[in-house]
């Protein structure tokens, strides 16, 4: 394809190291893709920068497996990101590592059966059909929405319909994002400052809205958990599962605050993550009105006039290649953060004690040895023809080794539902045109919401 046809999404502009550096503290927002020197997609493993601690990003595919492939007892998950997540879901799987892990993992492994994608499917379905309603709304009366907004009440009513068995009301779903927005934007984990001159394992007590805003979810969380608690013989769904969850030594069930702990990462992991990739997904196909196209005649030969099932999510392939491609370009999760427990060596890169290393998908994603044109948006890498190209452990959205995410399959499928959906059933168009610029915190999202214009097909 000739490289003036293609679409070059919004990424940061790469800088050397403390051009960079300058330029996160200008913007003042804590956006670390910004944070980023240019070396960094370029080399297999190098330093981000000068700080009180080292910080060291690894790109080489063996050496982010050896890495994540690791049990927690070399490089557990980072210190940072633990404090920083705790306040929201406290000791939980999300956060813990070793020993720990492994029972709680065990605990709700049955839970797990319940993200199965032909199980959850028609709860998918469901939340879909309501966000058609939305959207129509939002044609009819010709005003603009927020993307970002509206993804994330989608997918949120999608994961709430899995794991409780109910429908996510709009109020709730909005103060939820709103926290959560203010969470992300806060949490101490992005505090440039304390990035630098913070030395390992300090203590990081998190700003009072920080906290309070976890605390906000929380009690949703709780409200939406206590049913299953009052009448647990009604429900067959993750929370009940997870309810019924005993300890393997003690037998002890989880405490009320510790299933609001467990139920938290799939209800926050499980929407907030899908609701990054989505947005960007229908930003870009906002802008591509030809692919639009493209992708409602396949939708039309494969699905005709009928809802889209479970059966036609695999025969789908350039609506599946358009999500990949997105998640390639906006991994929702940005960085990996481990940190080293002692004295150690990654390949040919000796690492001190407290070490942060880090792995990006972000950078791994956007390689420039290992992606041909990385930074442009082309869908057809993931088409049979050029998946044989994609080197092995180069494309890594939902991570590698034990801690691989449990959801890939649900976000998949749930993915090419909603895209086939309303893809054949309306078009989008940008309300403004301020520019977007892609900011990490502890999902990619846009520093500030999208606005879309929404009309029928």
């Amino acid at each position: 394809m000739n490289d003036n046809a293609l679409l070059y999404p919004p990424h940061p502009r790469p800088l050397p190291a403390l051009p960079a550096l300058a330029r996160v503290l200008w913007h003042g927002d804590g956006n670390l893709l910004e944070l980023l020197p240019a070396a960094a997609y370029r080399f297999d493993f190098g330093d981000l920068g000068y700080s009180r601690r080292s910080t060291v990003l690894f790109n080489r595919p063996d050496l982010v497996r050896d890495i994540l492939r690791d049990d927690g007892s070399r490089f557990p998950k980072s210190d940072l990101m633990v404090n920083a997540l705790e306040p929201l879901i406290g000791q939980s799987i999300f956060v813990t590592d070793g020993e720990r892990w492994q029972r709680q993992r065990a605990m709700i492994d049955p839970a797990f059966s319940q993200l199965r994608v032909s199980h959850a499917f028609a709860a998918m379905q469901s939340a879909v059909e309501a966000h058609l309603e939305f959207l129509q709304q939002q044609a009819s009366t010709k005003e603009s929405f927020s993307l970002d907004m509206a993804m994330s009440h989608l997918t949120a009513d999608v994961i709430c319909r899995t794991i409780f068995s109910t429908p996510l009301s709009a109020g709730v779903s909005n103060d939820v994002f709103e926290d959560f927005t203010e969470f992300e934007q806060s949490v101490a984990q992005v505090d440039i400052f304390r990035l630098i001159f913070q030395k390992a394992w300090a203590d990081m007590p998190q700003p009072p809205g920080v906290s309070a805003a976890c605390q906000r979810i929380r009690a949703h969380l709780g409200d939406l958990l206590d049913p299953h608690l009052e009448q647990p013989e009604r429900y067959n769904d993750i929370a009940s599962d997870v309810i019924a969850a005993k300890d393997r030594d003690s037998g002890a069930p989880f405490t009320r605050e510790e299933l609001i702990d467990q139920l938290g990462v799939f209800f926050l992991a499980g929407h907030e993550t899908s609701a990054s990739a989505l947005t960007w997904v229908f930003y870009l196909l906002a802008v591509q009105p030809a692919l639009v196209q493209r992708l409602r005649t396949e939708i039309r030969e494969v699905v005709g006039s009928d809802p889209v099932h479970f059966s036609h999510v695999k025969k789908l392939p350039l609506v599946r290649a358009v999500f990949r491609e997105t998640l390639r370009l906006y991994p929702p999760i940005t960085f990996i953060p481990r940190v080293a427990l002692e004295d150690c060596a990654v390949g040919e890169r000796k690492l001190k004690r407290g070490a942060l290393v880090m792995i990006s998908p972000w950078t791994v994603h956007r390689h420039q040895r290992y992606w041909d044109r990385p930074a442009a948006f082309l869908p057809e890498r993931f088409l049979a023809a050029g998946e044989s190209a994609i080197e092995d452990g180069t494309y890594i959205p939902f991570g590698v080794g034990p801690h691989t995410c449990i959801g890939a399959g649900f976000a998949q499928a749930e993915a090419v539902l909603i895209m086939a959906e309303v893809v054949r059933r309306f078009d989008f168009s940008r309300a403004d045109d301020s520019p977007v610029r892609p900011a990490a915190r502890l999902t990619t999202r846009p520093a500030q919401q999208i606005r879309l214009h929404c009309q029928p097909a």
